[in-house]
């Protein structure tokens, strides 16, 4: 299984609301629940009202569109990390699953993915294509 590496670094946020969200930027997930609002953006492009930020992260992208049926994928690669303690933090879109590891840990990261058999993509240019 191919894991791109994403070239920009990253921030985890917790939001008082929605405003000063980027959707325009090249990555911007955003989660809202009953409880809170979540943001994972390029760590530039904080907004103003966020209540906490978990900066200093990198992400990786499980490649292909991954079917819903399948299973174990992501906690194949989390077992993998938990083993070596990297704490991971994973959100998901309707085709893919992205997991981001503390900047400190990211070549180790993909050392211990590609020991495990996984192949591991540098970014091409338009971050986000397939």
């Amino acid at each position: 299984m191919d894991i791109q590496q994403l070239s920009a670094k990253f921030a985890i946020c917790r939001l008082s609301s929605m405003d000063g969200v980027d959707l325009t930027a090249d990555f911007a997930f955003l989660a809202k629940t009953d409880d809170e609002i979540s943001l994972v953006c390029e760590a530039g492009r904080i907004p103003e009202n966020a209540t906490a930020v978990q900066r200093g992260y990198s992400a990786f992208k499980i490649c292909g569109q991954l079917d819903f049926s399948l299973v174990g994928i992501v906690a194949g690669i989390a077992d993998i990390l938990a083993k070596a303690r990297i704490s991971i933090f994973i959100v998901s879109t309707y085709d893919t699953d992205y997991f981001f590891v503390p900047s400190a840990e990211r070549d180790r990261t993909a050392a211990l993915l590609r020991d495990a058999g996984y192949r591991i993509l540098d970014q091409p240019q338009n971050p986000l294509a397939r």
